[in-house]
């Protein structure tokens, strides 16, 4: 039996993403070959590479205006590449701290120049959102981390700001629709809510371009693969494609407004159940609560590895939380059905009437 993965990555895919990927390695659209070994010059994987770059776009209602790029290095990359590309060194950016990735990219950024801290949560243990800071306007960007899946904290409202945006997506991409003229560049590690660990999303709107003096290693240059359409080098052919089946699964359960509809409902079910039962509570403030990403903690931490054995005996994985947080975490991607999120929540209800 299949598992109820409530990982936070490597996370869930759809079923049928599986079944078509795995036929791919086998033969790839009849071509006779696994999509392993096809060159990536060839008519066949150029065209597939021309649509993941064209559903992103249609997925998210972005203009010309942007560019799409499929990297490799995953969201840690561009932490450095972003700052590299986008500031410069008698400038500043700005930042908020929310957590354990926000935290790395404001390393990063460091290296390259001025950093303004806008606001941090890190005295209350990153959970809630910082708000109500001002931003001044002479930033080059602001950037946030939108979805914080460590502490489980979520943007639902953007920072107060005519500066462009930069935002790491990682855990939260095409889960809901975006104001895309607000963002200056987007990236996202495909890992949690897109794809396999292998590829990273970046969207980049093209006159942010082209500002900066420093001379950009080649391969760190967005405007390499922008000319190469993501195939400077030999690009990571299967996780893309694996993308593409699940931005075309995307597409055939209606797109990012009917899945923000759905991950709204799914996340208020457990949600629930977490403010309703006695013996646990959530970590974070109401307002700022992920949809993606849903922590909580038992009252007696003493019984969490009671809960861990209960959960692993109805086939649940994953909902151990992050160690630097403790506690539980429960990943509810946009593949994440609600009968799995319905088990998870009769073992809560179970566990509270074994020891509660």
């Amino acid at each position: 039996m299949k598992k109820h993965n409530f990982s936070a990555g490597p996370a869930i895919l759809p079923a049928s993403v599986f079944e078509e990927a795995a036929e791919a390695v086998r033969d790839y659209n009849g071509a006779g070959l696994s999509i392993l070994e096809m060159s990536h010059r060839s008519p066949e994987v150029s065209a597939m590479l021309d649509e993941a770059h064209q559903t992103v776009k249609d997925l998210l209602g972005l203009s010309d205006d942007f560019e799409v790029l499929f990297l490799s290095g995953g969201a840690s990359s561009q932490f450095f590449m972003a700052a590299m590309n986008l500031l410069d060194e008698d400038r500043s950016a700005g930042y908020i701290d929310t957590g354990t990735w926000s935290k790395k990219a404001i390393k990063e950024a460091k290296r390259f120049g001025g950093l303004n801290l806008l606001g941090s949560s890190a005295e209350e243990n990153y959970t809630f959102i910082p708000k109500g800071f001002d931003v001044p306007a002479d930033l080059q960007y602001v950037h946030i981390t939108s979805n914080n899946t460590v502490a489980g904290t979520q943007y639902h409202a953007l920072p107060d700001t005519a500066v462009p945006i930069v935002a790491d997506m990682s855990s939260e991409i095409f889960s809901r629709p975006i104001d895309a003229s607000r963002y200056g560049l987007i990236y996202a590690g495909a890992q949690k809510n897109m794809g396999p660990a292998g590829t990273t999303l970046v969207i980049v709107r093209k006159d942010m371009l082209g500002k900066v003096k420093r001379e950009i290693p080649t391969m760190l240059d967005y405007q390499t693969h922008i000319t190469k359409q993501s195939a400077f080098n030999t690009p990571p052919v299967y996780p893309i494609y694996v993308c593409l089946l699940t931005m075309r699964w995307l597409k055939e359960q209606g797109g990012v407004n009917a899945m923000a509809a759905r991950n709204a409902a799914k996340a208020k079910t457990l949600y629930d159940e977490i403010d309703a039962n006695s013996m646990f509570k959530g970590v974070v403030r109401t307002e700022d609560r992920s949809l993606m990403n849903v922590t909580f903690v038992l009252e007696n931490k003493d019984l969490e590895g009671d809960f861990l054995t209960a959960c692993a005996a109805a086939n649940i994985s994953g909902v151990k939380g992050h160690r630097s947080v403790g506690g539980f975490r429960a990943s509810i991607y946009n593949a994440m059905p609600v009968a799995s999120i319905d088990v998870l929540i009769e073992v809560m209800k179970d566990f509270t009437k074994k020891y509660g």
